[in-house]
């Protein structure tokens, strides 16, 4: 962990700070807040830059959907300048606060950065997808634009694509450029009561196949048992018709309740953070991305090694806790491999995250590409390096 905290309040000192340690070749750890430390891999810096300091909104122009802001901005102050015009960040990236026991709350270069998406991602896309620009420190201390405002903007190899979910070991993200979306008037979710969890993932691809533009489906943990939860949004008549209808057509799933936005609006934020997997701070949570119709098989083994599960994305992405192991690590790599899923650590202990795979190896011709894109934008590999694999 490093102890030497660096927060330039320029682009150009941020860019004089890697040029700096390139030509020591001194590894460095790079952050925003901080919020997500305990994710991946722990790098090992004498010293971390930060771009908490390099604030602010740059640029928000409503009618056109799109907004700028440095990297250090806050994700909530981003947030509620799209509210107050009735717009937001379509994906719905999560608050990481409680997850990992933090007061500060994310940026949004470092949501980027790690490429977060919430509930509404199976239909509006992941971050990714809606980053139209970004600037960039690469390794040699340059400052590098890709993208710009508008869609269809770029030609050649797609920086932003590839600075997305880099996880700062291929450049020093400074600001980025965001598509929005318009904001629903209100919302209602459904919630099912269901036997099972296979029940439960029928009931929301039964949801998600439907006419009635479902925006979320998740899967809960419940003493009562799981309980499936389907979200629509629009105008306020076109949500209320349209839960009619789902709920007419879902009532063979199991036992019915309408909710209304006021108790929907925390009840997705919940989903959204992984709260119900938050408390105990010290177990270990897991991500793991599969196909939905093996996601209830990939709960339950998690609860067979003492877990508990959490399943969003129509049974797509689900969250685990359970024992900080190797033993219980290894069970979830397994359960991801058996499902043909990946999987992520997402928060754990650093002897536990410094020993195991955080990530699933990469076939050897990925590997190559991945290594070779990493020397022409870090040279030096000053930048988090180790922070997605070891040797990385």
């Amino acid at each position: 962990m490093s102890v030497n905290l660096i927060a330039p309040h320029r682009e150009a000192d941020l860019a004089r700070e890697v040029a700096l340690a390139t030509g020591t070749r001194e590894p460095i750890a790079i952050e925003g807040n901080g919020s997500k430390r305990a994710l991946l891999r722990p790098v090992q810096a004498a010293r971390t830059l930060s771009t908490r300091n390099l604030t602010g909104i740059t640029l928000y122009r409503p009618t056109e959907l799109v907004i700028s802001a440095r990297a250090g901005t806050p994700l909530p102050e981003i947030e509620a300048a799209l509210a107050e015009k009735a717009q937001m960040l379509a994906p719905e990236p999560p608050d990481t606060r409680a997850l990992f026991g933090t007061d500060l709350p994310a940026t949004i270069g470092g949501i980027v950065a790690a490429n977060l998406s919430g509930p509404r991602r199976i239909t509006a896309g992941a971050i990714r997808d809606h980053v139209l620009g970004i600037r960039f420190v690469n390794g040699a201390g340059e400052v590098v634009r890709s993208g710009g405002r508008v869609l269809k903007n770029v030609t050649g190899l797609d920086l932003c694509k590839l600075l997305t979910g880099s996880h700062g070991t291929l450049g020093v993200i400074t600001e980025v450029t965001i598509k929005v979306l318009p904001a629903g008037e209100t919302s209602a979710t459904l919630a099912v009561r269901v036997p099972d969890l296979e029940t439960g993932i029928r009931t929301l691809s039964a949801g998600l196949g439907s006419p009635y533009g479902v925006t979320a489906a998740a899967l809960l943990p419940d003493a009562q048992g799981p309980l499936a939860l389907l979200r629509l949004e629009d105008f306020a008549a076109s949500v209320a018709y349209r839960s009619g209808r789902l709920a007419e057509d879902l009532a063979r799933f199991g036992e019915i309740r309408v909710i209304g936005a006021e108790e929907s609006l925390p009840l997705w934020r919940g989903v959204r953070d992984a709260a119900p997997l938050a408390a105990a701070s010290e177990e270990a949570v897991w991500r793991v991305s599969v196909r939905p119709s093996a996601g209830a098989k990939v709960a339950q083994a998690a609860q067979a090694l003492g877990g508990r599960a959490l399943l969003d994305w129509g049974g797509g992405l689900v969250w685990i806790a359970g024992p900080a192991t190797e033993t219980a690590h290894a069970a979830v790599m397994a359960a991801a491999e058996a499902a043909r899923g990946t999987f992520t650590l997402f928060r754990a202990p650093e002897p536990l995250r410094a020993a195991v795979a955080v990530l699933p190896e990469e076939p050897p011709a990925l590997a190559g590409i991945a290594a070779r894109v990493k020397a022409a934008l870090d040279p030096a590999g000053v930048l988090n390096p180790g922070r997605m694999r070891a040797g990385l």
